[in-house]
């Protein structure tokens, strides 16, 4: 415990004797003693005197004066003063020491106990002070610990989304162009052949896709930036869409693909069906990664009913390589392996049970995995449905080729996009639509063309060099022409951040489409603004 420095402060040399004699065993002080005012003010103001005991009958400056002056320095103006007198205890007198700064009175002949019991109470005080002082000090820090630890966090997250959008349009991006020359493909004549190829292009593609898209889930889940969203749909249906995906797979691997769903399961229920379907599809993605030989069973369980809600278990099981016991917990960790030769084996990133595992829990549901290493392995996603009476999704019909579409009416169109793969198939869409063309390369082309020349449209990119999307589009919407800053200008990004959408409609956006797009949805949005403006 730190100790208490106390100034005696007496004219006389035997009443600071007697005064030390009576103060010696008080705990944790320290005395200190003058018999000159001027030096004693010096020992205050270098010393860290926290009491001062003063005698108010000196020469040259009298104790009430010494107060005074220790109390209108910001140095000593903490100082404790007890007025230490053998004058009257008029009240005139005590009320010039309070006035002064004093704390407190001892009246000579000083009392023993009334003195050390006085000193006592202000040292403990002094010490309370101390700790609470001390305390605040390490709240201060901790505070400011916490700030720096909480910047560090925040700082950290913004420069994941830093990574997780460029990552995106790095990849999706040459993806979009991938899968538009294979709409183009499609649309033209081809021998049987070349359509499997094709196929198998599109598998590829709707692979690596897939792996984005399970980083971008993850750290949304992680986030709390995932959003679950409740419809009414045919759960049969998504089941039987299950089967056609997964059975074709199945048999590429000469493997059996079953689905048994037990009576009494609701036909349409009320649920995240695209969640739903995630998980059971990483679950049967999983099996077929795994499973060499034999059977891929997904099962449907009505466990319970309680009035319109139902408790079902969704299963797969397979007759893979399994797992060892000591690491079915670990599968559904990021970025983990069972074992780790298997991803040199079998390859994988590891993301799919791990988000899952986080969907399962946004969805109040719960998921497990039980294993036979060398037989194989069982994977259930288990929660509670609410059935309903309807299907709110769209019936399904075979998408028309892009190229059949109703032609646009003298449209021409500007396109602001620095990868020549996609500006290309943009344009041989745009023109199988009937609309003339230009292509630029950055935002600062673009303002050039809108300078020279009459466009209907605008396709702009997000991320281009020397000036990007966002940049191009507020100086066109705050063009002073009105046929200028009219033109809708629709953003193409390959961003799926919805914070990076939401900037594009601040900057003014008329529309926004992410990439990779399906070219019925390039159309319709094309359509939807086009109208909006010319209405």
């Amino acid at each position: 415990m730190k100790t208490i420095n106390i100034l005696l402060l007496d004219d006389k040399e035997e009443n600071i004797i007697s005064l030390s004699a009576l103060l010696e065993d008080v705990d944790h002080v320290n005395l200190i003693s003058s018999t000159d005012p001027n030096d004693a003010l010096k020992i205050c103001w270098k010393e860290d005197i926290s009491i001062a005991l003063v005698d108010v009958q000196m020469p040259k400056i009298n104790g009430f004066e010494f107060v005074s002056i220790l109390k209108s320095n910001p140095k000593t103006s903490h100082i404790m003063a007890i007025m230490v007198t053998a004058i009257s205890k008029e009240d005139k007198y005590l009320l010039q020491g309070l006035e002064s700064g004093a704390v407190d009175y001892l009246y000579k002949p000083l009392n023993p106990e009334i003195t050390v019991a006085k000193v006592r109470s202000f040292v403990q005080q002094i010490l309370v002070q101390q700790e609470l002082k001390e305390k605040n000090r390490e709240l201060e820090l901790s505070r400011q610990e916490l700030l720096k630890t909480k910047e560090e966090a925040v700082q950290a997250r913004k420069s994941k989304e830093i990574f997780l959008a460029n990552m995106s349009h790095e990849i999706r991006t040459p993806i979009n162009g991938i899968m538009g020359i294979m709409h183009m493909f499609k649309s033209s004549e081809l021998t049987a052949e070349q359509r499997d190829w094709l196929k198998r292009l599109d598998n590829a593609s709707q692979s690596l896709l897939l792996i984005i898209n399970d980083i971008l889930d993850l750290s949304k889940i992680d986030s709390g930036m995932l959003k679950i969203e409740f419809e009414d749909f045919s759960l049969l249906k998504m089941i039987e869409d299950v089967d056609r995906i997964f059975k074709i797979k199945a048999t590429h691997k000469n493997l059996n693909f079953e689905i048994e769903v037990d009576e009494g399961v609701p036909q349409y229920i009320r649920y995240d069906s695209l969640r739903l379907q995630q998980i059971i599809s990483n679950f049967i993605s999983n099996s077929l990664k795994f499973t060499e030989s034999g059977s891929i069973t997904l099962t449907v369980n009505l466990l319970e009913q309680r009035a319109n809600n139902f408790l079902l278990r969704f299963i797969v099981k397979d007759t893979g390589i399994g797992i060892k016991a000591d690491s079915v917990e670990k599968i559904f960790m990021a970025f983990e392996q069972a074992d780790d030769g298997i991803t040199k084996k079998f390859g994988g990133t590891g993301l799919g049970l791990a988000i899952v595992k986080r969907l399962a829990k946004l969805l109040n549901g719960q998921v497990g995995a039980k294993s036979e290493y060398g037989t194989g392995s069982e994977f259930y996603f288990e929660g509670w449905f609410e059935a309903s009476d309807h299907d709110e999704q769209k019936n399904e019909t075979n998408a028309p080729s892009y190229n059949t579409f109703p032609k646009f009416s003298n449209m021409r169109v500007l396109v602001a996009e620095d990868n020549d793969l996609n500006s290309f198939m943009l344009a041989h869409m745009l023109r199988s639509w009937n609309c003339e063309v230009d292509i630029v390369r950055n935002g600062r082309l673009a303002l050039e063309n809108v300078e020279a020349n009459h466009y209907d449209l605008i396709l702009m990119d997000t991320h281009m060099p020397i000036m990007s999307g966002f940049e191009a589009i507020k100086e066109i919407k705050n063009h002073i022409i009105p046929e200028k800053h009219g033109i809708p200008i629709i953003t193409i990004s390959a961003s799926v951040l919805e914070h990076e959408q939401a900037a594009a409609f601040q900057a003014g956006a008329d529309g926004v489409i992410g990439k990779p797009f399906d070219p019925i949805e390039l159309y319709q949005k094309i359509v939807s603004v086009t109208a909006k403006i010319n209405s």
